[in-house]
């Protein structure tokens, strides 16, 4: 799953007023998983036929044109770096949960400067402090999943058993810009826009395909457990937010329109405090304090990561390769940090404006990622075909492929333009806005068509793809792997949950 928070957490704040809490929920994040699952199935097929590191970005430059991977990996990159002023925006926003007397931009000065520390001193403790963070954040989705059924059945200090109450009063389908039916499907696209900001796996599961022990085997498993993570955790939470909050609830307009402290109240904390349930508001926001935290760490070591890979490569300035004694791309870590400094536009303009902002710019680049995907695996599988490689000789094999990746292919590419249809409606129209919704879809082909016309890439013919290089030695590694079996009945089931 992603290192984003959990949907439940997050997607209240960032929809648009008349549209959050679409009837039933999971309607308006179905069509959105859809469209988003079904590239894992290509990716899985890739991935396990040649684990590499960083392999949707080498791939499109291996099986499509170098300019492809180019273009992609530059994508990844701004994708990462702008998720670092967003949680930096969203861990001051959490903070006004408690308190609003601490200046904005002091806060944003301390977290940008313990990112830093973080990334610059402290990265050898990461993957530790990672994995017990993310637990943390699985355990507080599950235990808010149980809170929702608990409290919704009178399980409450007012003995209020309130059910679907929402779903009737006020209603759940809420018009958004126009009345009637069109309303109510204009509202119905706007969560669809907004929660796919929250959607990942495929990517983030495959980039460590390099690293992974026996990945032919592992792999394939853990693609498959991105499914069945995406459906308890986000369509659940979802479930469970419009259970909760009406979407006009009182707290959460004032969050949204007027800024006012308390925002970062998870639809969540807002029905505890409701209920009356004491302490658990602060532990849970704490928790999320943590979380969001946490998520901007980790984007800030991924955003560092991958513009040192695309230096290494030759694809960024050389200056880029440089680190310092422990291993840390020491300028990579600045720009990032720089690129954090996008956070303060929430001092002039409010944190709820700038959160949109950024949402807007990384649902895009986030599309875009998703479209290379398809149309990455739709090239492998013509090569596959032109050089006669058999697919069932393939390790892992989806369903109703190639059909399923042109659907994939088209809806992710529309959802992309379609992101930020909003600021054209009448009296919506705000230049920030668009640049932010629609950057990356100008940025792509321009560095797309600019690394073509300077470096001469090739567009390559099905025939003319690399399939062969690396292969033999990933199945001479599968064959000769031996399993180590599991020492005591706790790493037994430690490998059987986890996998």
């Amino acid at each position: 799953m992603s290192t984003k928070a959990p949907l439940a957490l997050r997607l209240p704040m960032h929809l648009p007023k008349a549209s959050r809490t679409p009837k039933n929920p999971t309607q308006s994040i179905m069509p959105l998983l859809a469209s988003c699952l079904y590239p894992i199935e290509g990716l899985a097929e890739m991935v396990t036929y040649l684990p590499i590191s960083s392999p949707f970005i080498r791939f499109a430059g291996r099986y499509v044109d170098e300019a492809l991977g180019v273009a992609a990996g530059y994508n990844f990159f701004i994708f990462e770096a702008a998720l670092v002023p967003f949680e930096i925006v969203a861990v001051s926003l959490i903070i006004k949960y408690w308190t609003d007397v601490i200046p904005v931009a002091a806060m944003n000065v301390v977290i940008i400067v313990l990112y830093g520390i973080l990334n610059l001193f402290a990265v050898k403790w990461y993957g530790e402090a990672e994995f017990w963070l993310s637990l943390g954040k699985v355990l507080l989705s599950i235990g808010l999943i149980l809170y929702t059924f608990i409290v919704m059945l009178g399980g409450n200090p007012l003995g209020d058993r309130f059910g679907f109450r929402y779903w009737n009063e006020p209603g759940a389908f809420n018009e958004y810009y126009k009345t009637g039916d069109t309303g109510k499907f204009l509202g119905v696209l706007a969560a669809v826009i907004t929660a796919s900001f929250t959607i990942a796996g495929p990517d983030y599961v495959s980039m460590a395909a390099g690293e992974t022990i026996n990945p032919r085997k592992v792999l394939p498993k853990a693609f498959n457990g991105v499914f069945y993570r995406l459906t308890a955790f986000f369509v659940l939470g979802v479930l469970c937010v419009g259970i909760l909050v009406p979407y006009n609830d009182k707290t959460m307009a004032d969050a949204f329109d007027n800024g006012k402290p308390g925002a970062a109240a998870s639809p969540y904390v807002i029905s505890m405090d409701r209920l009356k349930i004491p302490i658990l508001p602060d532990i849970v926001n704490a928790v999320i304090l943590t979380a969001s935290f946490s998520a901007g760490n980790s984007y800030m070591y991924c955003a560092s990561r991958s513009l040192y890979g695309l230096a290494l490569e030759g694809k960024a300035p050389k200056l880029f390769t440089k680190c310092t004694k422990n291993g840390v791309p020491i300028y990579c870590v600045g720009i990032v940090l720089v690129i954090g400094l996008l956070s303060f536009l929430q001092v002039s303009n409010g944190a709820s404006v700038v959160l949109n902002w950024f949402v807007n710019l990384v649902t895009a680049s986030q599309l875009i990622n998703f479209s290379v995907v398809t149309f990455t695996f739709i090239r492998f599988k013509k090569a596959l075909a032109a050089q006669g490689i058999a697919r069932k000789t393939l390790p892992y094999r989806s369903w109703f492929q190639p059909y399923i990746a042109y659907f994939a292919c088209v809806c992710t590419t529309t959802m992309a333009f379609v992101g930020g249809y909003t600021v054209f409606l009448p009296g919506n129209w705000s230049i920030p806005t668009f640049l932010f919704s629609y950057t990356m879809i100008g940025v792509f082909p321009v560095i797309y068509f600019g690394w073509k016309f300077f470096h001469g890439t090739k567009f390559l013919k099905p025939e003319e793809v690399d399939l062969v290089t690396g292969v033999a030695e990933i199945e001479e590694y599968t064959r000769d792997f031996v399993v180590i079996p599991p020492k005591t009945v706790v790493h037994k089931w430690c490998q059987i949950i986890f996998e």
